[in-house]
């Protein structure tokens, strides 16, 4: 089952964001992109993964011997339906068939293959492409049966390794570090200086934490306002910040400033007011918003950018260390999983040929009842049945067999003899050779 599946796609490694952009599929578009993808490709099933790093398309082949055609196929279906040159897109394209395109699977899904390592947004992005494919009707036996354990192994990964604990984007490392000092979020207040795509992911990292009060300031009201509405807040000018600074318990600037906003003389005048509760200052910003000396005062915690990305640096040596761990989660899941569809696919084997055998008894047995009816002698009903019900059933093994010894598979008719019980095949057929 698992050497049906294809992936075709290019990544933040493999292609410059000006072409991903190009071949990016916009939410509201993915249904018909679904429903023209299996319309005009080899793929009977498909999900579609667009994100701002990765546009990948996933399919199952009808035949499992078309895997590097398909790959070929599905590269130029997505040069084709985005208008782009698909000599500039091949170069960037990578294509994977089987179990390398069930691992990469995996692999995505658990932050491994991604511009940061361990990020977890990949995971709900790759479940949600999943959904809108089912939504589409795009899905059916094999995806239902690979996906979901995709997302099992994929889950294993980051539950038994510590790959996505330590934060590695300076917005992400500031509000860890703001929880691990303010550990009832929800009693505390944080104030934002800036209103930029920083503030932006602080203030929803803030807001994934259970922050209680939050406050954006900004050097034009509007934009602060644009922002707060987002996320419950309170906008403020810059120019308001000295009568407000005492509120904050968390500190965090971005802004493009020259000149510090934050002066040693205003914070101690906060901190002050504050009676002396402590405040967690992180100044993001390059210059910086926050003058060195404010480090002086006691009970104020000063961090830098800098601070913040050493931090990050040694996170990512230490979810690195965790890579190793990772893969050898995913080999074995993959290993599991094939196995476990191997052995799905020998039960539904059987299945069929016990219903097949069971309908070839009842067949017979109506032909027996006949036959006795019209005075037959039970002998020879009983000859005749048990004559035509084992032809029926030893033909299919026996047409099998013939064909697997015509094409000179010589260890599968082994296989097969030692699967129909024939336990003393190969000796015996060693035995009519001397005799020979």
């Amino acid at each position: 089952m698992l050497n049906k599946l294809v992936v075709v796609g290019v990544n933040h490694d493999s292609a410059s964001v000006a072409l991903r952009e190009r071949i990016a599929f916009a939410p509201e578009k993915v249904h018909e992109s679904l429903t023209a993808l299996i319309r005009d490709t080899a793929v009977s099933e498909a999900v579609i993964l667009s994100t701002c790093n990765r546009t990948e398309l996933y399919g199952v082949l009808a035949s499992p011997a078309d895997g590097v055609a398909a790959g070929d196929q599905l590269a130029h279906w997505l040069a084709n339906h985005h208008g782009v040159d698909i000599n500039q897109l091949l170069p960037c394209v990578y294509r994977n068939h089987g179990l390398s395109a069930a691992s990469h699977l995996v692999r995505v899904a658990a932050g491994l293959n991604s511009m940061v390592l361990g990020e977890p947004q990949i995971f709900g992005q790759m479940k949600s492409a999943f959904a809108v494919a089912q939504e589409a009707g795009a899905v059916g036996f094999h995806m239902n049966l690979i996906f979901p354990e995709a997302f099992r192994i994929a889950k294993k990964v980051r539950t038994d390794t510590a790959i996505g604990e330590n934060p590695v984007s300076v917005a992400y490392a500031a509000v860890d570090l703001a929880r691990q000092i303010f550990r009832d979020m929800q009693q505390s207040t944080a104030l934002l200086l800036g209103a930029g795509e920083t503030i932006e992911l602080v203030a929803r990292h803030l807001g994934d934490a259970g922050l209680g009060k939050l406050i954006i300031a900004n050097r034009t009201l509007e934009r602060a306002e644009q922002l707060a509405s987002q996320f419950d807040a309170e906008a403020i000018l810059l120019a308001d910040v000295t009568e407000r600074l005492y509120e904050a318990d968390i500190v965090i600037s971005s802004t493009g400033s020259q000149l510090p906003i934050l002066g040693k003389g205003m914070v101690e005048e906060a901190i002050k007011a504050r009676r002396w509760r402590p405040v967690l200052m992180i100044d993001l910003a390059v210059p910086r918003d926050i003058e060195p000396q404010v480090a002086e005062i006691s009970d104020i915690y000063l961090y830098t950018v800098d601070d913040m990305r050493e931090v990050i640096e040694e996170n990512l040596r230490l979810r690195a260390s965790e890579a190793s761990k990772a893969d050898e989660i995913v080999a074995s899941g993959i290993d599991a999983l094939r196995e476990g569809l191997l052995e799905r696919q020998s039960a539904d084997v059987v299945r069929t040929y016990r219903d097949s055998a069971l309908a070839m008894q009842q067949s017979e047995l109506d032909k027996a009842l006949k036959m006795l009816e019209r005075g037959v002698s039970p002998e020879e009903v009983l000859n005749r049945l048990a004559r035509d019900l084992t032809n029926k059933l030893i033909h299919a093994p026996t047409a099998g067999l013939r064909q697997l010894a015509k094409d000179g598979g010589k260890q599968d008719v082994s296989k097969m003899a030692a699967v129909l019980g024939l336990t003393d095949f190969e000796s015996e057929r060693d035995e009519g050779t001397t005799l020979q």
